[in-house]
């Protein structure tokens, strides 16, 4: 049914652009015929400037790049990008885990927040639910790595991500893509753009629809598990009249997600393991082994017998930009954009077909941002960006689990309830000292403020049956917890950039980053929430060189990184077995080190080939940390232990090819590898269960244009070795492991049509 109502939709609006494809460090669709690399414009400095003047650690992707390898969700950028780490939950894969330079919080539920801003539009994204974006009409990703909260904010600690939709042109065209592919993979995506008045006024209208089948199979009844069915449209109106200096975006987006409940295989210890009990065993290998890592087999299986096959989640967003250049205090921009949500999805914990550890979740959120900000060119030398920036947020949150590992009929219901306000001013000023050497200064003030009021109910009920509410059960404990706190926070960047000539650059910076503290929401018992965790800062210190050389045919980024991480907060989930409780708290660990570069080549040796490469190592661990365990109470020091989610080692290699068929059609292949070193999950004590093994990706695309590029045929296979491996995994106190799978190997066709 949503996929007829959204077929002729996408047929009647010729609707969309899904294009994000494999997610090439640089330019990985076919080179321009021009001499050298394309330059790409980027906006990382809330200004127009090519992406080789900006003195920011920086990678762009072009949506032309990415559109040839059929990829859908900002998860795909994963293990392409220098010390970027692109995740989801197990247990909540809507929920994004984004982790820049070994920073990152792992906790699925809001009242955590982010370390790494996704901005959509120039609209940052508050809520981690639903962050992995289903790209489709995208202009261009940019990934800032290094604090960027002088001129993005609080809770950017670890970098930004900043997603670029295509805008309107006020020009008439568009496209339509389809595509097929293995486990019954269908996509139709598209945008048409029309001029509702010549020179004034425009309208364009995007979206897509995606589905497929899971990959995993149910060994309860043979069915497949994970499967997608996602439709999203979005709608652009905007003002430009022809000669003035104003103009005026008004946008709109609506996404509705109707996908199989998570999967979740448990991988706690064999003999320990809850599919491993009598009745049960043999049922299917662990993916983990005692006192071992997990490891992946070469088929995929689950089990769930006890929940619904549900994760729906339905989002709106809105946005209205208003630019007015040229004006007596600058040129000034108007942002103000509104986001609200809903997920609700049930999860099988135990792996098994018996009722021993499932859950159920709702969140409902919204939020509501209003920046301003002038541009003001003081003299010649000197220009100043001075604005001021207004969020609130609000979410509720539901979660029901039920334990009966632990004990038959139990159950426990969370309840979260939280407002956030964050209100700052801004100010970053870049003097041209000479015509060589420019230095720039910001500051940031921010004021931020959490309302927390988390609870925790725990009852006995009908072992047999599915009560994710508590009536009829009978009730043997309950507490409501949390406050009100509020913080206020300056950050600053200092830099030099200068210009070595022949398009090479040098820079260096001190950077300070925010995060602003708050409440643990999923309780466990009231001590969880009673008092707020920290806010966290860091300083990083960089420096770097941007350089083309042979008339524009090498191009190399290397960037050098210190950082001093103060307060880090860091996620605990935990269950007590001597209380037959589950919790989570946000703890502050003490000091962190973390040091390491990025590096990115590439080359075009001859006409019709590309080359790419890059190279990333991160040393990132604790210099002091006092961790008490929640279960034994025991002091633990763990100077020196790694932090979650930040391998050692990442790189990438890829390589393009046109080929000239005669009368001016191409044939353009492209193959991308990725590796990406082991690295550690969840667990604050690097256990060998939550260390996920080194990844080795190989993507490849192979399209046909013909004169004109008016269409196109291509082929396109992601994972084109079929590597199994745990993407996913936690491993958590007292309550044992659960993994997630990575997919596996995805193949089709595609066709497009411009106009």
């Amino acid at each position: 049914m949503l996929a007829g109502k959204s077929l002729g939709l996408l047929s009647t609006i010729s609707a969309l652009a899904l294009t994000l494809g494999s997610a090439y460090a640089q330019d990985a669709a076919a080179p321009e015929p021009e001499t050298g690399i394309r330059d790409i414009v980027v906006t990382a400095q809330k200004r127009s400037e090519n992406l080789q003047d900006v003195p920011i650690s920086v990678t762009a992707v072009s949506g032309e790049s990415l559109g040839a390898a059929q990829v859908t969700t900002l998860q795909a950028l994963q293990g392409t990008i220098p010390n970027v780490q692109i995740d989801n939950f197990a247990n909540t894969p809507q929920t994004a885990v984004f982790t820049v330079r070994g920073i990152g919080v792992i906790e699925p539920d809001p009242y955590a927040g982010n370390t790494v801003s996704i901005v959509v539009d120039g609209i940052p994204q508050f809520f981690s639910m639903g962050a992995l974006l289903d790209l489709y009409d995208v202009d261009r990703i940019e990934v800032l790595r290094g604090p960027q909260g002088t001129l993005f904010g609080a809770n950017t600690t670890g970098g930004v991500v900043n997603v670029v939709t295509a805008q309107p042109t006020g020009e008439f065209g568009g496209f339509v893509k389809s595509a097929y592919g293995n486990y019954d993979r269908f996509d139709l995506s598209g945008s048409i753009e029309a001029p509702l008045v010549k020179d004034l006024l425009s309208l364009k209208v995007a979206g897509i629809h995606t589905q497929r089948k899971g990959w995993v199979t149910n060994v309860v009844d043979g069915s497949d598990l994970g499967r997608k069915n996602l439709d999203a449209v979005r709608a652009y109106l905007r003002l430009a009249p022809d000669g003035s200096d104003f103009d005026a975006t008004l946008q709109g987006e609506y996404v509705n997600a109707r996908n199989g409940s998570p999967i979740v295989i448990n991988g706690s210890y064999r003999g320990e393991a809850i599919f491993e009990e009598p009745g049960v065993d043999g049922m299917y290998p662990s993916p983990c082994i005692s006192g071992g890592q997990c490891r992946a087999p070469k088929k995929y299986y689950g089990a769930n017998n006890s929940v619904p096959d549900i994760s729906n989640m339905d989002t709106y967003t809105g946005g209205l930009t208003i630019n007015y250049r040229n004006t007596p205090i600058g040129d000034l921009t108007s942002i103000t954009g509104y986001k609200k949500f809903k997920l609700v999805e049930y999860t099988d914990q135990d792996g098994t077909p018996e009722f021993k550890n499932d859950t159920y979740r709702r969140t409902r959120g919204w939020q509501f941002s209003q920046e301003l900000r002038s541009n003001i060119a003081v003299n010649d030398d000197i220009d100043l960006l001075i604005g001021g920036f207004y969020l609130k947020t609000h979410y509720d949150h539901i979660q029901a689990y039920r334990l009966q590992f632990a004990a038959p009929g139990l159950l426990q219901i969370n309840l979260q309830d939280q407002d956030n306000y964050s209100i700052s001013g801004f100010a970053q000023s870049y003097w041209q000292v000479t015509d060589r050497l420019k230095l720039q200064a910001g500051i940031r003030y921010s004021h931020e403020k959490t309302e927390s009021t988390p609870s925790l109910e725990t009852s006995i009920g009908n072992p047999a049956g599915s009560n994710y509410t508590g009536i009829g059960n009978t009730v043997i404990g309950a507490f409501t917890t949390g406050g009100t706190e509020s913080w206020d926070n300056v950050g600053w960047k200092l830099g030099a950039d200068y210009d070595l000539g022949d398009r090479r650059l040098l820079y260096a910076s001190w950077a300070r980053g925010f995060k602003s503290g708050g409440f643990t929401g999923r309780v466990g018992v009231p001590a969880d929430g009673s008092e707020p965790f920290d806010p966290e800062t860091v300083d990083t210190f960089e420096v770097g060189v941007k350089a083309d050389f042979l008339d524009r045919r090498l191009r190399t980024n290397l960037a050098i990184f210190y950082t001093n991480y103060r307060d880090l907060q860091v996620a605990q989930i935990y269950f007590d077995s001597t209380t037959s409780t589950q919790g989570n708290r946000i703890l502050n660990a003490g000091k962190a080190e973390i040091k390491g570069f990025e590096l990115e080549t590439t080359a075009v040796p001859v006409e019709g080939m590309t080359l790419r490469a890059s190279l990333a190592y991160l040393d990132a661990k604790y210099k002091t940390f006092a961790y008490i365990d929640p279960l034994s109470g025991a002091a633990l020091d763990l100077q020196g232990y790694r932090l979650q989610n930040a391998p050692k080692w990442n790189a990438s290699f890829g390589a393009n090819f046109v080929v000239p068929l005669g009368n001016g059609a191409e044939l353009v292949t492209d193959v991308n590898y990725a590796y990406t070193s082991s690295k550690y999950y969840t667990a604050i004590l690097d256990t060998p269960r939550s260390k996920i093994q080194p990844t080795h990706l190989v993507d490849g695309t192979i399209t046909y244009y013909p004169a004109g590029r008016a269409w196109s045929l291509g082929l396109w296979a992601r994972n084109l070795l079929d590597s199994r491996y745990i993407s996913t995994v936690y491993d958590s106190p007292g309550y044992g492991g659960i993994a997630g799978y990575a997919p596996p190997r995805q193949f089709g066709g595609t066709a497009t049509f411009n106009f």
